[in-house]
Parts: structure tokens; C-alpha cells; sequence
């Protein structure tokens, strides 16, 4: 299993409080990578890095508001001079707790989803590859949103198609030096997925049962399984590609 070993690899985890990106995290540090864990909220980073440290990981925490291109650097700035190194960037920061139809989003909604979706995943990459040793790995988490009709979360979804559309360019002009892929989540029940929902866990889970071909739902862990695939060295030679991990759907 070598070839899933991430030691000597240090990685940065955006959204990385809480849910998926609390399970990207987590993974890595398991698998043997340093982790910068950003979020926003002080508390939930800290505990992350600290159930990780008592795991026997190494972690440190970086709070960093994604649509802030100066904490970006900030956090890109604090991988290096913490862990000597930059390999492997994971964004996954984002989400939209609005749900309205297109004709009544108004342009403030509109704005900030793109910003915290599409426009940071941008400069993050950017300012992640300025500082990437070669072989790194960018890894956009977005969304099946992306390519499907969606009431009420069209804004959203634009950003993901967004996002799509910058996995597969960047991939073509970051090579051979660096991979860029993407992970498109199903439906976990995370408190970001919950909230845009608005449904109970119970609803969501009877949902899955009828609509999922393999019958559950997600878990972070699920979607923290191919982040790793991506960035290690089982998936060297894959780039440009957004996987579907979603039980079937």
C-alpha cells in the first residue's frame, strides 16, 4: 500500500472545520502528511488539529476566510514555514445555504456563492502553485450540482460548473509539474449539506433508500478515501478528471 503512503507530504485541507474536509484531514494526517487545517471558526479547526496531534499526526491550524486573497497567502505562507513544503491542496470551502429560484436570487446571494465557490478555488489554486514542489496535487471538492438542473440552488450550481471547468484547465496548465482533479460529492449529511437541505437526517436517510442504488448514504470518510487516491501516488497519472462519489447516482 506504498503507494497510498503520504509521508513527507504536507497538505492543505480549506473547510477543513467540520464535515468532508474535516475527514480529507484526518485521512491524510493518517495516511502520514503534515496538515494545515483552514476554516473559519478558531474552535472547530483546533479540534481537528487536535484530534489529529493525539492520533500521533502532525497538524497545525490556520483560521482563513477563503474569499480574503490575503489569507490565502497567509495560509499557503504558513504550510511552507510550519512544514517546509507545499504538495498537496484540497479545496473544499464553500456551500450556499440559500435556496431560491434564479428570477428572485438577488445579486448580493449571487455574488457572494460565486466568491466563496468559484473565485476562490481560483486564487487558492493559483496561489497554491506558486509554492508546490513538483508532483503536487490540487483537489477541487464541488459538487453533482454541476451538471444537472437544480431549483433553487442555480446559483450554486453555476459555481460548480465553474469549478469543473477550472479543474480541467488548470490541469492542462499546470502539467506535467502538477494534477488537478476534482471530487463530486453525493449526499452526506454534513451540517453545510443539512442546512441548504433543509431536511432531518431521518428524511434524508428514507431519501437514500429509494433513490441511492447502493442504499445509504455518504460519509465524509467515503469522500476522504478518493481525496487520498487523488493525491497520493496511486493517482499519478490521473488529472483534469472530477469523480463522482455518490453511491451510484
Amino acid at each position: 500500500m506504498h503507494s497510498f503512503d503520504l509521508s513527507g507530504k504536507v497538505a492543505v485541507v480549506t473547510g477543513g472545520g467540520q464535515g468532508i474536509g474535516e475527514g480529507i484531514a484526518k485521512t491524510y494526517a493518517e495516511a502520514g502528511a503534515a496538515v494545515v487545517v483552514a476554516a473559519r471558526h478558531v474552535d472547530r479547526v483546533q479540534r481537528v488539529v487536535d484530534d489529529i496531534k493525539a492520533a500521533g499526526g502532525r497538524a497545525i491550524g490556520v483560521p482563513t476566510d477563503v474569499t480574503d486573497e490575503a489569507a490565502l497567502v497567509r495560509l499557503a505562507d504558513a504550510a511552507v514555514s510550519n512544514f517546509g513544503g507545499l504538495h498537496i491542496w484540497v479545496n473544499n470551502a464553500g456551500g450556499s445555504p440559500v435556496r431560491t429560484p434564479l428570477r428572485d436570487l438577488s445579486f448580493d446571494d449571487w455574488d457572494h456563492c460565486i466568491r466563496l465557490n468559484l473565485t476562490s478555488v481560483w486564487r487558492a489554486s493559483v496561489i497554491a502553485a506558486d509554492r508546490m514542489a513538483d508532483g503536487g496535487s490540487i483537489i477541487h471538492v464541488t459538487s453533482p450540482a454541476a451538471t444537472r438542473g437544480v431549483p433553487g440552488s442555480g446559483h450554486y450550481g453555476a459555481a460548480k460548473a465553474g469549478v469543473n471547468s477550472l479543474t480541467m484547465t488548470m490541469a492542462l496548465e499546470l502539467a506535467p509539474r502538477i494534477r488537478v482533479n476534482g471530487i463530486a460529492p453525493g449526499y452526506v449529511p454534513t451540517e453545510v449539506m443539512m442546512t441548504a437541505l433543509d431536511m432531518s437526517v431521518p428524511d434524508l436517510e428514507k431519501m437514500a433508500q429509494s433513490r441511492i442504488p447502493l442504499k445509504r448514504l455518504g460519509t465524509p470518510d467515503d469522500i476522504a478515501a478518493a481525496a487520498l487516491y487523488l493525491a497520493s501516488d496511486a493517482g499519478s497519472w490521473v488529472s483534469g478528471q472530477t469523480i463522482t462519489v455518490a453511491g451510484g447516482l
